[in-house]
């Protein structure tokens, strides 16, 4: 059992585990080019399936036009926060592999791959001082147009990345919601032998 950021875990694993968590409230200090590189350095350090490294990242810097078109892809609701982030990060997988043939073939593990690099992200960014936040709230045409997605790759997720702020920083609804939250127990998730069914 471990105990941090007022989670507890079931078992003991490293507290780094329960010091990650996705807050909304950020300062809204900019991530400078090198630190967001830092970031993105390590992400391509993660494991893949065949070293296919099938992740790519586009991001923009608080203060840039690429900030702006980038928060813009984002729904509303995500927007009245993560306008106030250091950087902003769309993820995307490449969907397939070249054959020694040259022909395309799903690459089954393309967004595995690409959520280990995610998290890398995540790791890297708190190794730096700051947070991440994924996001799935996004116009998912409007992001391959303006991100100029070709055909081949998906756009996985956003992430906000910065400096914590304080909750008073957000909208009254989402200051009340703005702390680390718990998770399932272990044996809801994982089963030793076979898949067991939800109820």
């Amino acid at each position: 059992m471990t105990s941090s950021n007022t989670r507890v875990s079931e078992f003991p694993i490293d507290a780094f585990f329960l010091d990650r968590w996705s807050p909304r409230a950020f300062t809204g200090e900019p991530v400078s080019r090198e630190t967001m590189l830092t970031i993105l350095d390590a992400a391509h350090w993660a494991p893949s399936s065949g070293n296919n490294q099938p992740w790519r990242f586009v991001y923009g810097l608080r203060g840039t036009p690429a900030f702006d078109v980038l928060l813009g892809i984002l729904t509303e609701g995500n927007q009245r926060w993560a306008k106030n982030a250091g950087a902003l990060l769309f993820v995307i997988s490449k969907t397939y592999r070249l054959t020694s043939t040259g022909e395309r073939r799903t690459a089954y593990t393309h967004s595995y791959d690409t959520g280990a690099a995610w998290f890398s992200v995540i790791c890297q960014a708190m190794k730096l001082g700051y947070h991440a936040h994924g996001m799935e709230g996004f116009d998912k045409e409007k992001a391959v147009e303006l991100l100029g997605i070709p055909d081949g790759y998906r756009v996985e997720a956003a992430a906000a990345i910065g400096k914590i702020g304080d909750r008073s920083l957000l909208p009254e609804d989402l200051a009340e919601r703005e702390r680390p939250n718990g998770r399932k127990p272990v044996a809801e998730i994982a089963f030793e032998g076979r898949f067991t069914s939800e109820a």
